[in-house]
Parts: structure tokens; sequence; C-alpha cells
């Protein structure tokens, strides 16, 4: 009978089936169940086609908390508009609150994985860049996932993905009967490090579960899974995921995704989806995903967690469809106004008008964008493009230098126009006192740095005092962030100097103009034909050219001409003459007849005479 209200065994959410919902949607069937409630195939009888509804627990339609937060963001996944992101038609509270969705017979990455068959490194890289396109067009428009797992990731008929639940996490968080202290975790077995900490939820934490996903995609296991919900974030705390063998080329992006360190990670999902380009490209075309279309009744069996709390499985479109899928269109809400939801909306109002009243700001509220993970240049602009007014303050954090690592109002949330949204930003790693290594050899002293966790950089400096290979000093001086860069600064002993101009001067002029360069001077002689003897014809080092301080320069100075006497060539043979030419240095050259033993008559020039080496000499017969 329409309209009745039976409960299911096990579950907290009732059966609707045969009831409509806002005067327009007719639950025909339940497909899957989860944390947050059941999902029904129904007709939309205005619109006349099939659609997904999802019924949200009862329970929490009595919390007031949950109910702002999921109207907030029922209205921002409703507005989501991308391919890969599942489309929210409509929403509204009809007793319980509801969302209408559309309908996707290709079923969920979960119920593919449960039926056996594994993606290859392409199929998964395939759906991972499909993903990380979703996560990329949500990032940006202030909206983080939380709850990144297969029970999420569905297929229409032609195998796209699209990103299930936007929101709903964030919506569940502030619900009063989630323990411990309202905290949500997600999906324990997918959630990143930092979920288990409180701290605030980024985009960085979606990449580290999308890099789960696809890692148990290919290989069958999800990486560093503990006994418990608090040993599996205790264990992602203090481990990054290896990647197996079998990933391939998929294998160095899931290990970037899923770095312990945030700050480590992927800045962003459209960088992480770039990755994913490049190892679609080297790996082989991936085949046709294995869908299995909606199963009977399988539901997530990782079901969604708070730490040391186990709940109901979370939503997983897994069983039979009752109908073919309708094409994706979207229809205008006009939910009927039963007496509950004016309540409801008289009690938004007034909220609203506190809410004004309590603001700094006089614009319009609009949504705040995702600042965390930027840069302070980069979240200065994104605030005032969007009409706010940034204020910044600093603290020492693991992040990188000049990075927002924490915002308020947080992303999603709404601002007036002109009001001021508080940035903290990182000032690095907080510094740690240096070891001493001044005046130590330079391999010690890196030695030294490198095991107290610094990163060094070797700088050579000419210095006047230190001795070559001592260390002069560090930058910085005393302290460093742990895993920084620290510059050891290297004696490359005195600065060289230049070897000044002193060709032409004595030797003793030379040495003492050497000398006052602060150089060493050593005398080397040289015959040269047109330089004096005594004067300097160079320098080796050559004038003008660097030399090491207190190096010795060789001055090479001149011995004049080098000049040998003419022999005596009279009463020799032509044969004797050039003997004794050639002991005396000389050439001859003969005029006349000179065979038959003929002797040397005459020569020029005449003996004794001081002529250059090599000259020739005539001698006569």
């Amino acid at each position: 009978m329409a309209g009745t209200v039976v409960l299911m065994p096990g579950s907290a959410v009732a059966d609707l089936v045969g009831r409509v919902l806002a005067g327009r949607y007719r639950l025909l069937a339940p497909i899957g169940a989860g944390a947050s409630g059941r999902v029904y195939v129904a007709d939309d009888v205005r619109l006349r086609r099939r659609v997904a509804v999802k019924v949200l627990h009862a329970a929490l339609a009595e919390d007031a908390g949950f109910l702002r937060r999921f109207r907030t963001e029922a209205q921002l996944a409703a507005s989501l508009n991308h391919p890969n992101v599942m489309a929210v038609y409509d929403w509204g509270d009809d007793g319980v609150p509801f969302m209408v969705l559309e309908l996707l017979v290709g079923g969920s990455l979960r119920g593919m994985l449960d039926r056996g068959p594994r993606l290859t490194p392409a199929q998964a890289a395939y759906v991972g860049r499909q993903v990380a396109s979703a996560l990329e067009y949500a990032h940006g428009r202030g909206l983080v996932h939380r709850d990144v797992k297969p029970a999420n990731l569905l297929f229409d008929e032609h195998g796209i993905v699209r990103v299930a639940d936007f929101g709903l996490a964030r919506a569940l968080a502030e619900a009063s009967w989630t323990e411990p202290a309202g905290t949500v975790l997600g999906t324990a077995r997918y959630a990143a490090p930092e979920q288990g900490s409180g701290a605030r939820a980024d985009g960085r934490g979606d990449l580290y579960a999308l890099g789960l996903v696809l890692s148990e995609a290919v290989t069958g296991v999800v990486p560093l899974v503990g006994e418990t919900p608090l040993g599996t974030l205790r264990l992602r705390d203090e481990e990054s995921v290896t990647a197996p063998a079998a990933l391939s080329a998929l294998g160095p992006v899931v290990e970037r995704a899923c770095r312990a360190d945030p700050s480590e990670r992927y800045p962003d999902a459209a960088t992480m989806g770039a990755a994913l380009d490049d190892a679609v490209r080297v790996l082989p075309p991936p085949g046709p995903l294995p869908l299995g279309g909606l199963g009977e009744g399988s539901v997530d069996p990782h079901p969604t967690q708070v730490v040391g709390v186990r709940v109901d499985p979370v939503f997983d479109q897994d069983a039979r469809a009752v109908a073919p899928p309708a094409p994706r269109r979207v229809a205008t809400r006009e939910s009927r106004v039963a007496p509950l939801v004016l309540a409801a909306v008289l009690l938004l109002a007034v909220m609203a008008v506190v809410f004004a009243l309590t603001r700094s700001s006089t614009g319009a509220p609009v949504t705040v964008p995702l600042l965390v993970g930027t840069t302070e240049d980069i979240a200065r602009n994104r605030a005032q493009d969007a009409g706010f007014l940034p204020s910044f303050t600093e603290r020492h954090a693991d992040d990188p230098l000049g990075t927002v690592i924490s915002q308020e109002p947080a992303s999603g949330d709404y601002l007036g126009r002109g009001g001021t949204v508080r940035l903290v930003v990182s000032k690095g790693p907080k510094p740690t006192n240096l070891p001493d290594v001044l005046g130590r050899p330079s391999a010690e002293a890196e030695a030294a740095l490198v095991a107290a966790d610094y990163v060094v950089e070797k700088v050579p400096e000419y210095n006047e005092t230190v001795a070559k290979d001592l260390v002069v000093r560090t930058e910085p001086a005393r302290k460093a962030p742990r895993f920084g860069t620290v510059k050891l600064i290297v004696s490359d002993g005195p600065a060289p100097v230049t070897v000044p101009d002193v060709t032409g001067k004595s030797f003793a002029e030379a040495a003492q103009a050497l000398q006052d360069a602060r150089l060493g001077a050593q005398q080397v002689d040289e015959f040269h034909d047109t330089v004096p003897v005594g004067q300097v014809v160079r320098t080796d080092p050559p004038a003008g050219q660097q030399a090491a301080r207190d190096s010795v320069v060789a001055v090479v100075v001149s011995k004049g001409p080098d000049l040998v006497p003419v022999p005596t060539f009279k009463a020799m043979t032509v044969e004797q003459a050039s003997a004794a030419a050639a002991a005396g240095g000389v050439q001859v050259q003969a005029q006349g007849v000179f065979t038959g033993g003929r002797k040397v008559r005459a020569q020029d020039p005449a003996e004794g005479t001081q002529v250059k080496r090599g000259s020739v000499v005539t001698i006569f017969f």
C-alpha cells in the first residue's frame, strides 16, 4: 500500500516502496542502501521518466544541524554540471530528506570489483582520469567530496563514470547522531590519514582516496588497511603507499597521490589528471569495462565508518533496475509545501536574518572558494575575485613555505560579499639548531648536516683567512627547518690576483711589481732579437690574466740576440768548410770551382766577425 512504512531488518531506513514524495516521485523498488539512507528506482510522474531517489535516514530529519548542512550541500551538488558528476535533479523534505538523482544502469565500480574482474592499469587510468576531471571541477567550486570510493563511482550504459554523493559526507559530519564528537570520516578503508586528526579536509584527501581506489581496481587489495579504522589511519599517517608492480605506469601516480604528508601529494586534481594522461599515453589502449548493470540487492561491503563505530553500508547502485535509464535531463524543483517543509523554511529564514545581522559584511552571501593548498598570491586573487577581503596570518607547519594551510570560513560556506576570509599561511617547518660545522672540512660538514635531515648546497667562496676546503659559514647561520636547504659556504682560498704588465722592465723592477701584487717572480733568460739585453720579454702567466695569490710567475728576460763568431774557412776544402760551419753555428755558400780538392782562398764576413746564429758565410774558391 502506498505510504506504508515497513522497517527492514538490520536497517535504520524504512522501506517506502509505493510512496509518492513531494507529490511527484513514486518509489518503485529499492536498488541500494547505505549509511545515509536507501536508494530507490522511482517514477517522476510529472516528467514521466525514471530517476533514482535517495531517501535519507528518518533520524536525520530530526537533526537541525544536518538539515541545515544538507540543504546547503544539496544546493551546491545540484549546481554541479559536469559529464563525470552524477546529476542531482531535485531535493526536498517530505517527512524525510531526499535527493533525486539521474538513474545510471552501468552499476558501480564496487559491484564490478565484487563480481571478480579486475581492471587493467589502462582501464584504471581511464576511469581515474574521468574521476580526476570531476574532482577538479568540484574542487574549483569549493566542494570537497570526502568519501571517494568504488561504491560512489557509477557508470552509465556507455561506461562513462559519474562521481556520486558530493556534499553528503560533509552534511553527515554535522549530524548529532554521529560519534565521536560529530566526526564522520567517510569510508575508513579509503580515508586519507589527516581525516583521523580532525584537520580540515581539502581536495588532497580526495586525491589520496582516488589513488587507493585505482590501486584496488587493479590489484584487488586496498593498500595500508589495519585491523580497525583507527589502526588504518594510524598506519597511513606513518607510511606512504608503495605501488605494486602490477600497476605498471600507473604506479608513480598512485604513489604520489597517496603520500602520508599532504604537502607531498599532487597539489590539485588538475595536476593528478595530467599525470594520469601521461600514464594513459604509455599504456596499451584500455579494453571495454566489464559493466554488470544494477545487480541484485548488493550493498557496499566496506561501509562508511565513524572511528570506532560501524554503521550501515553507504549507497551502492549495485541492485537491478526496474526499467532502462531515461535521458539525462535537469528538472526544476517543485516540491509540495507540506507543513514540515513550511516550518523548516520559516526556521531557515529566521536563521538567515540572524546570520546577516551578525556578519560584518553587507553584500549578498556567496560561496567561499577552496583556498587551502594554494599559494598566498593565488589565494589572495581568488578571494578578491569572489568579492572577499583576505586576511593572512602565519605559523610554522610542515607544509611548504607560503602555502595556505587553513581558512575560515571553510570552502563551501556562505559569506556576504565584502566579508573577510581569514587565511593561515605556512612559514615552513619550525627551525632547529644546526650542527656546529664552522672550520670543518667540507665533506665532514656536509655529512653532519645530512645526518641532521638537512639538504646541503655547497657554495665555494674566496677567503683571505680560511684555508681552502674549510667551512666559512652556513646560510642560515644557526637554525633552519628540518628537510630545508642549508648553504654550506666553503673556502676556495684567497681570491686570485691579476698579473701586472712588466714587459720592458729589468728583472728587479718586475720582481718588485709582482711582489706588490702578492705574486712571486722567477727569472728565465732567453735570447731575443729585438728586446735589449736585461729587459723583460714576457711573463707566464701573461699580463692581465688571473693567478693564484702568492703563486710564482715566470719572468722571461732578454739575453739579446744569439751571436756567434765566424769561423776561419781559408785553406779548407768544401767538405771541411761545411763541417766547420755546422760546428760554429753558421752556414756556408760556395762560389767558384770547388772540385778536385780546391781550397778556400777567401771568405765574407771575415773570420771572428760576430753574426747571428745561422747566418750565411760566403766562401770563395
